[in-house]
């Protein structure tokens, strides 16, 4: 399961997702559930986007 977590096109995928879906929560959801949403799913975008950086220098084997 760490593999397929930690594949580029997943990490990707949920980099782009979770950013879109924390930008656009607020505005759909009312009061404090869309900013929980929106917080919630920035930190998943944040994590995502660590390890795209970081990883970014080596080479990954699949």
């Amino acid at each position: 399961m760490k593999a397929l977590l930690s594949s580029r096109p997943v990490l990707w995928f949920l980099f782009l997702f979770n950013l879109a879906v924390a930008a656009v929560a607020p505005f759909v959801v009312d009061g404090s559930q869309g900013v929980m949403t929106a917080v919630g799913m920035g930190v998943v975008s944040l994590g995502a986007g660590v390890s795209l950086v970081r990883d970014r220098g080596r080479k990954t084997t699949s």
